[in-house]
């Protein structure tokens, strides 16, 4: 049996709002960390930010580099001395609000 689309809308609409909360749950997780991290105080154009943003996730997504999370003395920086904030990116597109 098919289901009406008034049903259909219903659901739509529940699972909208089930995916705006997940990214309200996910930009305060990350905008918490980004302050953490010490972010909130550097004046910085949203544009390279949000390159940055990227580089670091093009990181953990493709393995490259000390993603398993190995920190030297506690400083913020990979084991390899990198740093999230001193990187920069091409495009700055595909990253929802924060």
């Amino acid at each position: 049996m098919k289901k009406p689309s008034s049903r259909i809308r219903e659901e739509i609409a529940r699972l909208q709002d089930q995916l705006k909360q997940a990214e309200t749950r996910e930009a305060e997780r990350i905008g918490r960390i980004a302050l953490k991290a010490g972010l909130g105080e550097i004046e910085i154009d949203e544009a390279e930010l949000q390159a940055a943003f990227e580089d670091v996730a093009k990181r953990f997504r493709g393995g490259k580099g000390s993603a398993a999370g190995k920190k030297d003395a506690g400083d913020g920086r990979t084991a390899s001395g990198d740093s999230a904030t001193q990187s920069t990116g091409a495009d700055a597109g595909g990253v929802g609000e924060v």
